[in-house]
């Protein structure tokens, strides 16, 4: 018979599965949005980036998790919801990184490159309007080219695979903390210990 961690661990891969394509198509809006839908700079770096590739999937992870809590009984203590989130995040987090690392290879060869003109054009532009100098702004626009060179090689997968990991985690924990569920005690089981302390009253 299937343990309860068994099946908190099942539903939650199954529910990263989910989380991970459906970051996979959120990242993809988000990729085109910003090359191909807007040309305003709050757009491109704030709402693009922040509003929809941010927010969105964390309500998404907000709703997953608590359908995971309910599809495994409604009740999980803290380090049973800490495993079974975490595992739903890490599994999320690779669908989600190697569906990317597909559709760069296949469908857009030059999605780095896009990406990389879009941002320093709108940090240029914010800049200018700030009225920075010129040095300042190729300053700027340099270390946000440095960003997007070799996104991935080896090494920059396996740093990321290696930030994933502890950024999961310590999701896992706050998401764990805030959505744990304890079973409620039945009155058998609170009156058990006021019975024994009663067997062992030496006054009696």
């Amino acid at each position: 018979m299937e343990t309860l961690d068994q099946k908190i661990r099942k539903t939650a891969a199954t529910s990263g599965l989910l989380f991970g394509i459906i970051s996979l198509v959120i990242g993809i809006f988000v990729f085109y949005f910003v090359t191909s839908m807007t040309t305003n700079v709050w757009m491109v770096t704030i709402i693009g980036p922040i509003g929809i590739g941010v927010l969105i999937p964390l309500a998404v992870a907000v709703w997953l998790v608590v359908d995971l809590r309910k599809k495994i009984g409604g009740f999980w203590n803290f380090k049973q919801a800490t495993t079974g989130i975490f595992i739903m995040f890490f599994v999320g987090y690779l669908v989600s990184t190697l569906g990317n690392l597909g559709f760069s290879k296949v469908i857009e060869p030059d999605m780095v490159s896009k990406m990389k003109t879009v941002y320093v054009g709108a940090t240029t532009e914010m800049m200018k309007k700030q009225g920075a100098d010129q040095d300042a702004i190729d300053k700027q626009t340099a270390s946000v080219s440095a960003k997007f060179e070799d996104t991935q090689s080896p090494g920059k997968l396996a740093k990321g695979l290696l930030i994933a990991v502890i950024f999961d985690f310590v999701g896992a924990l706050i998401f764990a903390a805030i959505f744990k569920r304890n079973p409620l005690l039945s009155i058998e089981e609170i009156e058990k210990p006021a019975a024994a302390k009663e067997d062992l009253d030496p006054t009696e």
